[in-house]
């Protein structure tokens, strides 16, 4: 298949893009570096050099990949986690989300899988399912990252026309990420074990959420084990 990848060089995307080109698929990657774009052809990808919040130059990239699925990875956090670049990626997940969704609708590319997170349930119950409410955020700058998710969400599972996964990664650990498997925070997993997972999204499981997380008391992966046939762990194969 043909499939495009927003943010293609990021932390999930370094792991993601080789896994969908050793699975044979066809892959679009995009970045806005000269460096990732780079590292994205001696993939065997495709590298488009895109601005996220420019609607046309999106439209263009995607229209020109002419994918089947399109994935959506973009983050604003290449330079840590920090209040401003917690706040860019709000808007990111605002601004470039609605931009992609456009665009897809435009290609007739109809399955778009795209990265949410998996601790911002509101309190209630454990372990949290994916039918559980999110917080409901603050209208202040600590909650521009939540009001983003919410957003993202919003567009990717109920735009008519749009075939839409979301996907709640749990805080990445291993390579290109913040943490080790030991130090993460919970809830968490393996940034291998999300790529696998997105991976199998590409043609399992129905449209809906998934929290990918490995295994925790406060938040079940029991949907993406039933549904996408994924295992939680660095270790597990597709």
């Amino acid at each position: 298949m043909r499939i495009f990848v927003a943010g293609a060089a990021g932390a999930i995307g370094r792991q993601l893009v080789p896994m969908l080109v050793e699975a044979g698929h066809a892959v679009t990657g995009t970045t806005r570096s000269r460096e990732r774009a780079a590292w994205l052809k001696g993939t065997g990808a495709e590298a488009v050099i895109v601005d996220a919040y420019d609607s046309h130059a999106v439209r263009t990239a995607v229209h020109a990949g002419r994918p089947d699925i399109l994935i959506h990875q973009l983050t604003d956090l290449a330079l840590g986690f920090g209040p401003d670049d917690v706040a860019r990626t709000g808007r990111l997940r605002e601004v470039g989300t609605r931009n992609l969704v456009d665009a897809a609708l435009a290609a007739g590319t109809r399955r778009l899988i795209a990265q949410s997170g998996a601790w911002l349930y509101a309190d209630g119950p454990l372990p949290h399912h994916e039918s559980d409410p999110l917080r409901t955020p603050r209208m202040d700058a600590r909650d521009a990252s939540l009001r983003g998710v919410i957003e993202l969400e919003r567009l990717v599972t109920q735009t008519p026309g749009i075939d839409g996964v979301v996907l709640r990664y749990g805080f990445f650990y291993g390579p290109n990420t913040a943490w080790e498997a030991d130090t993460a925070p919970s809830p968490r997993v393996s940034v291998r074990a999300a790529a696998r997972a997105t991976l199998l999204a590409v043609d399992h499981g129905p449209a809906g959420v998934y929290n990918v997380v490995d295994d925790d008391e406060a938040v079940s992966n029991r949907r993406a084990r039933d549904l996408l046939g994924w295992q939680p762990g660095e270790t597990s194969t597709v």
